[in-house]
């Protein structure tokens, strides 16, 4: 769309000043980002993104992420602008309340949004995912002359992303797996939260990247929207991922706070802002206040996207009646449906005194679903030999093979995250990422973010305990569960045996709406025998009745998750042969059992059955609540040690023995 330049210069200074005055009412926020790169996001919502206000979801739209979510503003004020359904009075509600405008970009709570950003380098990092979703996609469904996956992924990155280690884990990637489709667009105005950035980054960021394997590009004056458009063509023309640096001063048209660190996290006050005002040309009142032809201009930007999707609509059409099979498999895909029959071939594992470890099993579920599911796609952190995580009959993604659904994501815990979230932000894949549970720590904003999002996010954490053995305590989780089972809206599931892990799989693909993180053995554990005991699909549930041994009402109940699940029963048994009446209880998931209702957890853990004892082999915190105030945890409240896996567990207090005693002592 062409536009005069003093209409130009109107559009821009709408968006700086509109993202101004919401931050000065909230009196809080982030003005230095919305003034400086207003030009840079006016370049590319109005001249390079496809997208559709009429329609968020549409599914060939670009991408747009502000990985700065810190400057939210610019983003809320680009979508009411261009007419998503975000209106005028949830921007002056910004920060407040209620308001569909928070401190940061929420991914599911203001339309327009792709991500969750704030936390810096997420958002570069996720539209990476997007990028091998993008591709993958597009190889698998696009046919000659029917190309309908077809579109790049944008972001506004900072130097503060740029400095997170996460994006350099996920732009080293981006490179090494050419990822053409995406272009960011580099703030480099230069300025810190805690001055310049001459005091702690002075490295070439350009040759940096360019080191990653990037095509890099420089517009050396940040408020020329025509080079920055001929950087962003340039950049669509390059088939490998693309930074554009583009210098840029912070709080741009501050009289006294531009290109300082005064201009990044607080309001400008009301003598700064009418300064900046007149400075730029701007009417000092009424405040909120849009030009009718700049709106009139972005709203017809936004109606450009009706048209693109209809005509988009009409590919799909063409597509379908040439190659049906494709499309409705590509449309079911799109619309997150499961195909009929999915969990047809998941096994179900016979009774093995031997047994094998949960990681094991997981690897046996994981390749058997994937011949039915064929969105299922992800890898492991240099870890899949060890994680079992390996698609079998499946290359791995590559440039040269992007139909592949095996992702080496290297030794990058954090990036992989990140990436992986991208891809479920994206859609039309159900991703997973695997590492070792203690390193779970290094991938935990990722993991936050999942649970923040509402993300079906799948994490496979294998070498769940002391049980690693040898490796010793850098290797040995011991509070990550707990960790893990802190972050709201995701389910950890620990499986005892290789049927609850059929059934914890089953759990992960039916929830599409929030994570699940899964712990897993390194050791073998018996299968139990299913007809002696209650069937595995209690897992669904999060805690179950084993069985009830001996006669009469039980007077204790043991508890335990994944391998400690095999003491209990053994201690039982003993206290059983001895006349005591036990119930055992399988406990793989809080989150599941705290969302039964109040009678089936009663069922299972009686209020009036107050001798409990619970045991994991990893911290106590958190088991208080299952066991009351009479009950007993066997736990490990301090790290582990370098042992083999069975002198290591009876030496730390997790055998039969031991629990015999503990639970003895609670009987007297």
């Amino acid at each position: 769309m062409n536009e005069n330049r003093q209409l130009q210069e109107l559009c821009i200074n709408t968006i700086r000043f509109l993202s101004a005055d919401c931050i000065q009412q909230a009196n809080s926020g982030h003005p230095g980002l919305p003034m400086g790169t207003a030009p840079m996001a006016y370049a590319i919502w109005t001249r390079h993104l496809r997208h559709n206000p009429a329609n968020p979801h549409w599914f060939n739209r670009d991408r747009f992420i502000l990985s700065g979510g810190h400057g939210s503003m610019l983003l809320y004020s680009l979508l009411h602008l261009t007419g998503y359904d975000l209106s005028l009075e949830e921007l002056k509600n910004f920060r407040q309340w209620g308001s569909r405008t928070p401190g940061h970009p929420e991914f599911g709570m203001t339309p327009g949004v792709e991500t969750t950003t704030g936390p810096l380098g997420q958002g570069f990092a996720n539209g990476v995912g997007m990028a091998i979703v993008e591709a993958h996609l597009a190889k698998l469904f696009n046919r000659p002359g029917h190309e309908v996956i077809d579109h790049f992924i944008y972001a506004i990155v900072t130097d503060g992303d740029l400095m997170e280690g996460v994006a350099s884990e996920a732009a080293s990637l981006a490179g090494h797996l050419q990822l053409g489709k995406l272009i960011y667009l580099y703030d480099d105005n230069r300025i810190s939260i805690e001055g310049s950035t001459e005091i702690t980054f002075t490295e070439d960021r350009g040759k940096r990247f360019e080191a990653y394997g990037w095509h890099v590009s420089y517009v050396d004056n940040g408020l020329d929207v025509d080079s920055i458009d001929q950087a962003i063509q340039a950049a669509k023309n390059d088939p490998r991922p693309s930074l554009i640096i583009v210098r840029n001063i912070i709080g741009y048209g501050l009289p006294t706070r531009a290109g300082t660190a005064k201009a990044h996290g607080e309001p400008p006050g009301d003598a700064e802002l009418a300064g900046a005002k007149e400075k730029l040309g701007w009417v000092q009142e009424p405040r909120f206040y849009i030009p009718p032809e700049a709106l009139n201009f972005f709203r017809q930007v936004g109606k450009r996207g009706t048209a693109l999707e209809h005509e988009w609509q009409k590919r799909m059409d063409s597509y379908h009646a040439a190659h049906p099979d494709l499309a409705d498999e590509l449309l079911r895909r799109l619309n997150g449906n499961l195909p009929a029959g999915w969990s047809d071939g998941i096994p179900d594992f016979p009774t093995d005194e031997k047994g094998m470890a949960t990681r094991i099993s997981s690897g046996k579920v994981l390749n058997a679903l994937a011949g039915r599911l064929p969105e299922l796609m992800g890898g492991s952190a240099d870890l899949a030999p060890s994680n079992k995580t390996w698609l079998d009959d499946y290359p791995a993604f590559s440039p040269n093979t992007p139909e592949g659904r095996n992702l080496h994501f290297g030794v990058r815990e954090h990036g992989m995250g990140s990436v992986v979230n991208g891809m479920a932000y994206h859609g039309g894949v159900i991703p997973y990422g695997s590492t070792f549970l203690v390193f779970s720590d290094y991938m935990r904003p990722a993991i936050r973010i999942s649970a923040l999002s509402h993300l079906g996010t799948i994490w496979i954490f294998t070498h769940d305990s002391i049980g690693v053995g040898e490796d010793g305590p850098t290797h040995q989780p011991v509070e990550q569960l707990s960790a893990l089972r802190s972050i709201p809206n995701l389910v950890v599931l620990r499986p005892a045996d290789a049927n609850e892990v059929s059934e914890a799989w089953k759990i992960a693909i039916e929830n599409r709406h929030r994570p699940v993180a899964m712990a897993l053995t390194r050791q073998n554990l018996p299968t139990l025998d299913r007809t002696i005991y209650a069937s595995a699909a209690g897992c669904r549930k999060g805690a179950y009745i084993l069985a009830d041994l001996g006669m009469g009402k039980p007077r204790l109940i043991l508890m335990a998750s994944g391998s400690e699940v095999q003491l209990i029963i053994q201690a039982g048994k003993r206290l059983e042969s001895q006349g005591i009446a036990v119930r055992l209880v399988s406990f793989p998931s809080w989150e599941l059992f705290t969302e039964q209702d109040e009678e089936y957890r009663n069922r299972v853990l009686p209020p009036d059955l107050e001798l409990r004892l619970a045991v994991e082999a990893g911290v106590t915190q958190g088991w208080h609540r299952w066991v009351g105030s009479k009950g007993q945890i066997v736990g490990l409240d301090r790290f582990g040690v370098s042992a083999p896996a069975n002198v290591a567990f009876t030496n730390l207090g997790f055998s039969v023995d031991h629990i015999e005693h503990v639970a003895r002592e609670l009987l007297k």
